[in-house]
């Protein structure tokens, strides 16, 4: 391999790669040991590191239960080593699931279609800003600065590249939710999209309503952002929006350091051929049975990248399978409850916290940390096994002493008292300069 690629030795090959990230010398692992040792080894490493540890951390990625149903579907090498099922003569088990898929987002959102996944959240919110861009024949976005920090990164990336002007309006600093009066002064008749997220990033739950009035006063369209899909078990379903962006994560999806994740994109019929990706339409074959197939694709893998609506986007076909599995085990009575047991348990916390917002929330929310650090506030939690919440600091200088807390159906009481406990400890109370609590209030 070296000689074909012209380079000597295996030193040259890495010789592109920083000093300061290669390493020098043998892996810290105790000479002599097995395959199997060494896979042992990590195993208990592991098992040190994430056994017995509550999770308060939410912030775009939420832990939720997966069901055991979600694995035993989607390892099964059908759809495991599947590929974009073109021949639908030999495709009609994932075809059929996709179509599911959007059968059940469509339900979810209020949306009349759905198409077959994203990449994630975060991409599916400029797709989402450059479909209403081709609706409307227009180029400036307005986004709320209560949308996900990072999914307005990703589509300041986008927009640079094209030419699309993003403009951000504020939140309000009592309830946490967008400043509607702030939006409407920045709203002109080259505005394309109006782009929200509910519940928000500092969990509140937006007035979709009124931002989609006045979006459409001045002939904008309203994007929709979510990426706390169980919200949508118990919030009144986004049908005043023109587009839905979204992030499926809690779905059964897992964690995994950030991915890989499925995102969705869902809009009114009247736009369907502006939605990037594709769809699959229910048809029947030559016998006359049900069949399905790939009725829209209008990505540049299908058709010419110049009459493409997106030459980045794809689906998360087998990710995608997981959140299809998940709706499928819940329903929508299971779904409803699932969410009433997250409101619940966020609301248990909260009531023992200093909110910061006065906004409502499902099952996220920001709290105020009273003068101290929230790093030093998640220190200390860290030694009762207790990962806590996100510094609002790190994205909002004016949230300096706040942090985001979210509590799922996974959290358990005992672990919402310790930190409340931890948060409102003696110290605490008194820089802030309130009184130290009583015993019976310590009770």
């Amino acid at each position: 391999m070296l000689d074909a690629i012209g380079v000597r030795s295996l030193e040259d090959l890495f010789a592109y790669l920083p000093s300061e990230v290669r390493l020098n010398r043998p892996l810290a692992i105790a000479p002599g040991k097995s395959e199997y040792e060494i896979v042992d080894y990590f195993r208990a490493r592991g098992h040190e590191n994430a056994n017995g540890y509550a999770s308060f951390l939410g912030a775009g990625v939420y832990n939720h239960y997966r069901p055991v149903l979600v694995d035993t579907v989607v390892s099964r090498g059908e759809f495991l080593t599947s590929y974009t099922p073109y021949q639908a003569e030999i495709s009609q088990g994932t075809l059929t699931t996709i179509f599911e898929f959007q059968t059940m987002l469509c339900q979810l959102t209020g949306m009349e279609v759905a198409n077959a996944s994203m990449y994630d959240g975060s991409t599916a919110v400029p797709e989402a800003a450059m479909m209403a861009a081709r609706i409307t024949g227009r180029d400036r976005v307005l986004v709320s600065r209560a949308v996900h920090p990072e999914y307005r990164e990703v589509l300041a990336t986008y927009a640079r590249q094209q030419e699309m002007p993003v403009v951000e309006f504020g939140y309000d600093a009592d309830s946490g939710s967008a400043d509607l009066a702030d939006l409407e002064s920045k709203l002109d008749n080259k505005t394309a999209a109006v782009i929200i997220q509910s519940p928000n990033f500092f969990g509140i739950v937006e007035e979709v309503k009124q931002a989609a009035e006045l979006a459409h006063k001045h002939g904008a369209l309203l994007v929709y952002v979510f990426t706390e899909a169980v919200s949508l078990g118990i919030v009144q379903p986004p049908t005043d929006a023109d587009i839905v962006a979204g992030e499926l994560q809690s779905f059964a999806i897992s964690p995994s350091y950030g991915g890989p994740f499925a995102g969705v994109l869902a809009t009114k019929e009247k736009f369907m051929r502006q939605i990037p990706g594709r769809l699959v339409g229910e048809t029947k074959d030559s016998n006359g049975n049900r069949a399905f197939c790939l009725t829209l694709s209008t990505r540049e893998q299908h058709i010419r990248r110049e009459k493409a609506t997106s030459n980045i986007c794809t689906n998360q076909a087998l990710i995608a399978l997981m959140a299809t599995v998940f709706m499928t085990v819940y329903g929508k009575k299971g779904l409803r409850e699932l969410a009433v047991q997250n409101l619940s348990k966020a609301h248990y916390l909260a009531g023992k916290l200093p909110l910061r917002f006065s906004g409502p929330f499902f099952n996220e929310f920001t709290v105020q940390t009273n003068g101290r650090s929230p790093d030093e506030i998640n220190q200390e939690l860290l030694k009762g096994q207790i990962i806590g919440g996100l510094d609002l600091g790190r994205f909002y200088p004016e949230l300096k002493h706040t942090m985001l807390l979210c509590a799922t159906e996974m959290t358990k009481r005992s672990h919402m008292d310790a930190l409340a406990e931890t948060f409102l400890s003696e110290e605490t109370l008194v820089e802030a300069g309130r009184p130290a609590r009583s015993e019976k209030e310590r009770g």
